[in-house]
């Protein structure tokens, strides 16, 4: 008698089984839920655009450059490798770009500078010119148009150069440049310079107004 109570417990639970283990096998089975992706950028949405390098443009060897003397010199003050600053005196354009502005630092270094002597023998001053500052950029310079054979320091600017036979070089006195002098330069080697945007228009010119009528009456004859 025991023992079929013994085998019938023992179906009954393998009947249990039978029906439960399907369901219990199916949930184990089920994958947890993901977590929640990011979601994809929206098409057409660019991304944050880089700023564009500013474009390049030749400054030529043998360009013109206009400058002027940013303090005033004196071959009794001067010592030769002293610094001289001069400023840009008219903007630097290229193919109607701008790449250098009015008032951009110029560099020079004395060269040669000897004091009034005895005898009536003058003071003498002569400047090197060393480079232009164009944005970021060294332009290297010269005094003179064409190159002094394979010199690539730039040839030496005296005030023979600037002013006259006389301007650097005085019977008896010292030589002496205000600030403010005028200087030419050129362009030492050809360079790639960053534009600084569109040459600035010059102004139009006023034109003169047109005279008012004049309200008297021409006299009876």
């Amino acid at each position: 008698m025991q023992l079929r109570r013994k085998i019938l417990a023992i179906v009954c639970m393998l009947s249990l089984l039978a029906v439960y283990a399907p369901g219990m096998a199916a949930q184990q089975a089920t994958p947890a839920a993901s977590e929640p992706s990011t979601p994809a950028p929206a098409a057409g949405q660019a991304a944050a655009a880089t700023p564009a390098d500013p474009a390049k443009l030749t400054l030529k060897e043998g360009t013109d450059v206009n400058l002027k003397l940013a303090q005033a010199l004196s071959s009794k003050t001067a010592t030769t490798g002293d610094s001289v600053e001069l400023v840009l005196d008219q903007d630097l354009i290229v193919d109607n770009a701008l790449v250098a502005k009015k008032g951009a630092r110029a560099v020079a270094t004395v060269s040669n500078a000897k004091k009034a002597g005895m005898a009536g023998k003058g003071g003498e001053l002569n400047l090197r010119l060393e480079y232009l500052k164009a944005g970021d950029t060294r332009v290297k310079l010269r005094g003179t148009q064409a190159k002094n054979g394979d010199n690539k320091t730039g040839a030496t600017v005296g005030l023979v150069l600037a002013f006259g036979v006389l301007g650097f070089m005085k019977h008896g006195k010292q030589a002496e440049v205000k600030e403010g002098t005028p200087v030419k330069a050129y362009v030492d080697e050809s360079v790639q310079v960053a534009s600084l945007g569109a040459a600035p228009q010059p102004a139009p010119a006023a034109s003169n107004p047109a005279p008012e009528a004049s309200n008297t009456a021409p006299a009876p004859k």
